[in-house]
């Protein structure tokens, strides 16, 4: 997931790090202090970065640095799922992904940065949704593509249409891990994980 700006094309290399290491700060900031009590002179402490060079790499200010911080905790949710969730050729491995879903909720415990962010942004805003949408696009096409080589390999009826089992998976964990975040409990997630690639089984 690429995060587009305004000053994109004029950046340079150290530009872009930069831009990069105050990303990386203001997720570490979330994740330590919450959406709400985070702040840009946090940001800024955090970083060691001057309130000009964050208004040069974040001309809108706070709205556009937790649009990247989303779209790089986007990317975190799929890259702590690695490489499991791109490698999932047999019923062992689905499995060892599984326990990777769940131990990474487990990890994050009631804090889900990337929620947070998102509800701040509002969801309802173009950048927010497309943040989610590609998001679950990808997530979709790992499992889906999964599921075809299970197909290929005869462990799944062939017939199955392996992008809408993607969507029921994909639906449930979400499903699981929002009950976890409203009530501490991991059990809804983990049946969903369970029953869900057990309905490929047969």
């Amino acid at each position: 997931m690429s995060p587009k700006t305004g000053t994109e094309r004029t950046l340079t290399r150290k530009g872009v790090a930069t831009r990069q290491r105050i990303v990386e700060g203001a997720a570490a900031e979330i994740r330590e202090r919450g959406i709400a009590e985070t702040t840009l002179d946090h940001v800024r402490a955090r970083t060691g970065t001057s309130k000009s060079q964050l208004f040069h790499y974040f001309p809108d200010g706070k709205d556009q640095l937790l649009l990247m911080v989303a779209r790089y905790e986007a990317d975190r949710v799929l890259t702590d799922q690695q490489p499991q969730l791109g490698d999932l050729t047999s019923w062992p491995a689905w499995q060892g992904w599984r326990d990777r879903v769940v131990d990474r909720y487990l990890t994050q415990g009631m804090d889900c940065p990337l929620s947070g962010v998102i509800a701040q942004l509002g969801r309802t805003t173009p950048g927010a949704a497309a943040v989610v949408s590609e998001l679950m696009t990808r997530w979709r096409s790992e499992i889906a593509a999964g599921i075809r080589h299970m197909q290929e390999i005869g462990e799944v009826d062939p017939g199955l249409d392996a992008d809408r089992s993607a969507k029921a998976l994909l639906a449930g964990i979400q499903g699981g891990v929002m009950v976890m975040l409203a009530t501490g409990r991991i059990d809804h997630l983990e049946a969903a994980l369970d029953m869900g690639i057990e309905s490929l089984r047969r």
